[in-house]
C-alpha cells in the first residue's frame, strides 16, 4: 500500500469521523473498527464496502 502520509493525516472514517490507521491492505478506523479496503493505492471510504469488526 502506497498512500501519501499527508492524505492519511486528513482522511477520517465516514461512519464515526475517527482517524484511520493503515493495517495490511486496509485502513482501520480507530473509533468504530470498520476496515476500509485500499484498491490500487486508492482508499475506498464507503461504509457499504467496509469490513465489520470481528
Amino acid at each position: 500500500m502506497n498512500i501519501d502520509p499527508r492524505l492519511l493525516e486528513i482522511i477520517v472514517c465516514p461512519q464515526c469521523r475517527s482517524g484511520l490507521e493503515p493495517v495490511a491492505e486496509e485502513l482501520v478506523c480507530t473509533g468504530c473498527g470498520l476496515a476500509y479496503p485500499v484498491r490500487d493505492d486508492i482508499p475506498v471510504l464507503l461504509v457499504d464496502e467496509a469490513r465489520k469488526p470481528a
